[in-house]
């Protein structure tokens, strides 16, 4: 019943808000990866595996250590530009952090180890990183903020694994977008907490097989949406859906 309450609350709280809106600006370095057309930053530490198809494109960053949060950071959006050289290009990007930044201990923070703790730092995708620096620089200061992700049609659940373990990928997430927690619900369950087992993919030990299936995913923001019978009862291993959105 406590479970129930809390759900309750936190639904509730999501039909109050406005949105996240966007945060300080902040102090970091930005370098990239991934190639001309970003081929090299499909997979990742988020497990959100091609970028394109997931629709997050090529406005994509890695994070350092300090800031991935062991992958709670996963999803969350960003707006950076370059600041204080002569490398700089004006304007802005909004970037989806999909990856990590590795720390490399062989190397000192200010030469190489960009990516060591406690360095706050984002491995852009090339074409993102272009958009607000040139080429030669390799590696400039920035300026960032959190902001509120946009994400066209609703959260996608992709049920992966198999009976008494069932790996959910959650993608396309506005808001926040750091997704913090999910719970499901089977047609003959009670709502039952997930556990995150790396990045975005949360499990569950429930026997779900031929019960149509409802997710409620919480933000870092607190804010939750409830999907509800999202997957019908026939879903299968490897299929994806689509349920509700934050606004």
């Amino acid at each position: 019943m406590a479970f129930l309450a809390l759900l309750l609350l936190l639904s509730l709280s999501s039909s109050a808000a406005h949105g996240y809106g966007p945060g300080r600006w902040i102090n970091a370095h930005a370098t990239f990866y991934g190639g001309g057309d970003a081929s090299g930053t499909m997979g990742g530490a988020c497990g959100y595996g091609n970028l394109y198809s997931q629709g997050y494109g090529t406005d994509t960053t890695a994070l350092s250590t300090a800031m991935f949060g062991s992958g709670l950071s996963c999803g969350a959006c960003f707006e950076l530009r370059c600041a204080g050289t002569s490398s700089c290009l004006p304007g802005s990007i909004l970037v989806t952090a999909t990856n990590l930044c590795p720390p490399n201990y062989a190397l000192p923070n200010d030469n190489g180890g960009w990516c060591n703790p406690p360095l706050r730092h984002f491995d852009l995708s090339q074409p993102a990183f272009l958009r607000i620096a040139r080429y030669q620089a390799g590696i400039v200061p920035v300026a960032y903020r959190r902001v509120s992700c946009r994400r066209r049609g609703g959260i996608r659940f992709t049920i992966n694994g198999h009976s008494y373990f069932n790996l959910v990928l959650v993608t396309n997430v506005g808001g926040a977008g750091d997704v913090h927690a999910v719970a499901v619900k089977g047609a003959r369950t009670r709502w039952q907490p997930m556990s995150r087992n790396w990045g975005q993919n949360w499990q569950s030990a429930a026997l779900l097989d031929g019960q149509a299936l409802s997710f409620t995913v919480t933000a870092s923001d607190r804010r939750s949406v409830v999907s509800r019978n999202v997957a019908p009862a026939g879903w299968g291993f490897g299929q994806t859906f689509t349920g509700g959105q934050f606004r």
